[in-house]
């Protein structure tokens, strides 16, 4: 509430005076004579009021001037963040800081920036301008000395910040994202004078949001627009939270509703629909860097559409934001972690994978590990960290050796670069799942608890197995492809530092080319002992074999010779491998029910079926070391490091792994200042077109300022405390607001002082995404199926467009209603995404896009009013109005329209689409074969006026206010 005077004016003079009295006491000890000379005068002065109780003309003049006085004399406090770290970044960092440090001089850090440079004098000496040489050189006359070397010089604006800023003594600071999210007051009324006078009462709020908006359009001198009226606001929340226009129903029951909870009732309605999660999949697709390829030139099939499903689970349960970021990061490593938690995992294996012969595993691998890295911070973080790679990061505080440190979470995962894109996890079905449950009970029931779980995992996974690339020294012998180990007559090859502690049996994946083939594994030599000599049958494909070991203890180097007489070429291969696993034999022999569950074991383990890439850990056996890549060359190792996290952010928590897992628990702990206030950033995004801070990408100092900070600050708090990281709760607290409920027409005053939308004195006015406009074409057509969930599909596309000529895949366009699916669910192809989408700026995701830059081309009006895929819509919609809407054409284009907009047509509009009808028909009449061309088929619509009725829904279908969210 904002201050009041009572009946007694003693009363705010009492109020006044404990202010200034306060300010008195806590500023004598510091504050200049100068300064704290007219702060006692205040205070005598306030004595003395009160004593006498009179409030006389000429002491109240007094204290105003000896306030101002006050005001005008204390010296600014240069503040670095806002004042001098943008005139470092822009004018010095670049040859002082990160890679370069001319002179030896760096302004990354205060401690860099404070030591002695290459002449021996100090840059900077906190407190004495004077004796500082950054004052000297940037306030030199003479041009060799003065910097920036060979640039503009500094204003005297931006000299006089860094002088004071010496003088002050050179504070230091971090930037505000690096800072850990505090709690936030929501503004209040301005007081004017001392509190003695309050601003005026606020109306226009409706939710919190809103009261830190109005300050700002306060202090701009705007005036908030009007509310949308409820067709407008109705279009732009379906839009903004299903992502696809509302149904007749629901838009029928908001419409009538005049209740006053009406529009909220219309919000939950939306939050709960199933539709939610498919929306804001679509968002988190291009983040995940999904596809249905792998990627690179070959751009193979890859099946990872379960995660895309588990996405869209995941949003519709509203599971909290730190859950769901901890299970895309971990999930595997939870305790007990069930299939979707493993499926969630599939975030980080939507890297692509190179299947092109002849390249290195070992370098795509890394190559992988490193989006990871990279992805993990600007998806998650919306930092750039990919810079660090090679060097400390150049304008925020992060280091060299922290890059590697973080990559160490990720550098130890099963994952090769292999062609079958190991690991995966199997799905298994119908008999084979109850299968799975009687084999789990039957070891546990017979005492074989360990065993299961490995027994398990290895079922569904694979895994831990060696994969066949891991081999070396090869004498006529070779990686196939660089993806199989193939082996020729004779061959040898090694596969080094093989753990045989206490494994008795050898599980291994091959295809035998010949009959007659003799595998013989030595130990430590090629000469060396023979631990087994196995005869490889011929096979049809792949084929599995397990064969016993003796006891051996002690990690090992294994060479493996190949003869076979049958081969006649030593060119000709005649063994290949896939993968080892080295372990023990199925246990429980002699017990009952043995042979029953060691055929169900043997046929699950064998049996083909689905699966998905996922991420896991390698055992100890199998640990990676992590090195500092030298100037970011993966072939340069520098110092081995360990995981850790930047030193400039939270701390990693205590009693958590120091593993991926413990690496999640950091990302969702509230002290880390980037995750929260990530997501309020995208998410205000989503709903107003562009962030608080714009660059959704980098928080960091390079990036954009924020429109409000504090706001910013406000919702990242409540995200997480209040919500508890539930994102409905925060996009509805957004749409309720009566900042998102303005109208979005721009007067004159808008455009003049905030064009850009800023400070938010009107509603947002964005042009829907690509899957939006084609959801909406087949919605409003009646085309859109409901069916959700699966493997992706393939919609209409142009002949020719997608060529694979590695493997020959081709497009087939999906058949009856998958066709006409949501735009989240169809194929993606890295090398070739689909068209239409491209046109309206959706991305090939090769790596990790946290927004997309909205363009405005003539190819986007060819798409809507060419492709087959808007065709075909306007065909059905213009079939859809004749059946639906008796009467002349207008009555028939106003009834699309109201379907559309929820409200009637203007009569401007309606005769410029009539006017386009009467055009279209008299060309029609004319010329039949047009008319047929325009129908498609031969069929009962084969006539000029539905014709000409197709050529104006196609039109209606690429207005501007059809494709914008107004």
């Amino acid at each position: 509430m904002g201050f009041r005077f009572q009946t007694d004016p003693r009363f705010a003079l009492k109020y006044s005076y404990l202010k200034v009295r306060t300010f008195v006491n806590l500023g004598y000890g510091y504050l200049p004579r100068v300064i704290a000379l007219p702060l006692q005068l205040i205070n005598n002065l306030f004595i003395v009021i009160r004593q006498t109780k009179k409030l006389t003309i000429v002491s109240a003049a007094l204290i105003l001037i000896a306030a101002a006085f006050v005001y005008s004399s204390v010296r600014h406090r240069v503040d670095y963040i806002s004042e001098v770290k943008p005139i470092l970044n822009k004018k010095c960092i670049v040859c002082h800081g990160g890679v370069r440090r001319q002179a030896d001089l760096s302004f990354l850090f205060r401690s860099e920036a404070l030591q002695k440079t290459k002449s021996g004098k100090y840059a900077i000496v906190p407190g004495f301008p004077e004796k500082s040489e950054m004052i000297r050189r940037i306030t030199s006359k003479d041009a060799e000395e003065r910097m920036p070397y060979h640039h503009e010089p500094l204003t005297k604006k931006e000299i006089d910040i860094l002088t004071d800023w010496v003088k002050q003594g050179a504070g230091w600071g971090d930037h505000w994202a690096y800072v850990p999210v505090q709690k936030v007051e929501v503004p209040q009324p301005q007081r004017r004078f001392f509190g003695l006078l309050a601003g005026n009462k606020w109306d226009w709020p409706q939710t919190d949001i809103d009261h830190f908006i109005y300050q700002k359009i306060e202090k701009e001198k705007l005036t908030p627009s009007a509310e949308a009226d409820k067709p407008s606001l109705l279009r732009r929340v379906c839009f903004d939270l299903i992502g696809l226009p509302a149904s007749p129903s629901l838009a029928g029951k908001f419409l009538s509703n005049n209740g006053k909870k009406a529009y909220e009732d219309l919000v939950d309605s939306l939050l709960a629909s199933r539709h939610f999660g498919e929306k804001w999949t679509a968002m988190w697709l291009d983040l995940a860097r999904y596809a249905d390829t792998k990627g690179y030139e070959r751009d193979a099939g890859r099946s990872i559409w379960h995660y895309r499903d588990w996405l869209i689970r995941a949003f519709n349960q509203d599971m909290p934001y730190n859950q769901f970021l901890i299970e895309q990061i971990a999930g595997d490593l939870l305790p007990g972690a069930s299939e979707d938690q493993i499926i969630a995992t599939a975030f980080h294996r939507n890297t692509m994978t190179n299947d092109e012969g002849g390249t290195d595993n070992e370098e795509f691998r890394t190559a992988a590990v490193i989006d990871r890295v990279n992805t993990t911070w600007q998806a998650l973080m919306g930092t750039t960290f990919s810079c660090v790679q090679c060097h400390s990061h150049p304008y925020d505080p992060f280091t060299h050796d922290e890059y590697y440190k973080f990559m160490a979470f990720f550098n130890d995962t099963r994952d090769e670069d292999t062609w079958a894109d190991y690991p995966l996890l199997r799905h298994f079905t119908g008999q084979d799942s109850l299968n799975l449950i009687k084999l789990k009970g039957w070891l546990q029931q017979n005492g074989f608890a360990a065993r299961s779980k490995e027994i398990l995992q290895f079922l569904k996974t694979w895994q831990p197995a060696i994969n066949s690339i891991q081999t070396d020294a090869f004498q006529n012998c070779e990686l196939s492809d660089t993806k199989w180990l193939v082996m020729r007559n004779p061959s040898t090859a090694r596969l080094k530092q093989v753990d045989l502690n206490d494994k008795t049996q050898l599980l291994f994946r091959f295809n035998g080319f010949l009959p007659g083939g003799v595998w013989t594994i030595h130990l430590d030599s090629r000469d060396g002992a023979v631990l087994k000599a196995i005869s490889i049958p011929k096979t049809k494909g792949w084929q599995f074999m397990e064969v016993d070991l003796p006891s051996l203890q002690g990690v090992h180097d294994l060479w493996f010779t190949y003869k076979n007489p049958n081969l006649k070429s030593p060119n000709n291969g005649g063994l290949q491998f896939d993968w080892f696993y080295f372990t023990n034999p199925f246990p429980g022999k002699g017990q009952d029910g043995f042979a029953a569950m060691k055929k169900t074991y043997w046929e699950l383990l064998t049996k083909d079926m689905p699966a998905t890439p996922v991420m896991l850990d390698n055992p100890a056996s199998l640990h990676r070391k992590t090195f500092v890549f030298e100037r970011g060359n993966w072939l340069v190792k520098g110092k081995e490091v360990t995981a850790g996290v930047p030193h400039v952010l939270n701390p990693f928590p205590k009693n958590v792994p120091n593993n991926r897992l413990g690496l999640a628990m950091w990302l969702t702990d509230k002290r880390n200042p980037l995750t929260a206030r990530t997501m309020v950033n995208r998410l205000w995004e989503q709903l107003f077109g562009t962030g608080i801070v714009e660059t959704l990408e980098d928080l960091g100092t390079q990036g954009a300022e924020p429109t409000d900070r504090e706001l910013l600050d406000f919702l990242s708090y409540r995200f997480m405390y209040d919500d508890n990281w539930s994102i409905k709760k925060l996009l509805k607290e957004i749409v309720l607001s009566a900042t998102y409920r303005q109208d979005s027409r721009l007067t004159k005053e808008n455009l003049e002082k905030d064009p850009y939308n800023k400070f938010y004195a009107r509603g947002p006015r964005v042009r829907l995404s690509a899957e939006q406009i084609r959801d909406q074409a087949l919605a409003l057509s009646g085309l859109l199926s409901e069916k959700m969930f699966g493997s992706s599909v393939m919609p209409w596309q142009p002949e020719g467009v997608w060529m694979s000529p590695w493997n020959g895949d081709y497009w087939k366009k999906a058949e009856g209603e998958d066709q006409y699916r949501r735009a989240v669910y169809t194929f993606w192809k890295r090398t070739s995404a689909y068209p239409s989408m491209t046109a309206f700026d959706a991305v090939g995701r090769e790596v990790c896009t946290s927004r997309r830059i909205r363009t405005n081309t003539p190819l986007q009006a060819l798409a809507t009013l060419n492709d087959s895929a808007y065709l075909e819509a306007a065909r059905q919609l213009a079939y859809k109005m004749e059946k639906e809407a008796n009467g002349n054409v207008a009555v028939k284009i106003s009834k699309a329209y109201e379907n559309a907009f929820y409200k009637p047509i203007s009569n401007l509009k309606l005769r410029a689409l009539e006017n386009l009808y009467y055009t279209a028909l008299q060309k029609f009449k004319k010329d039949p074969d047009r008319a047929c061309e325009m129908i498609g088929v031969q069929d009962e619509h084969n006539n000029p006026e539905t014709a000409a009725l197709v050529v104006v829904m196609n039109a209606f279908l690429n207005l501007d206010e059809i494709v914008t969210k107004n």
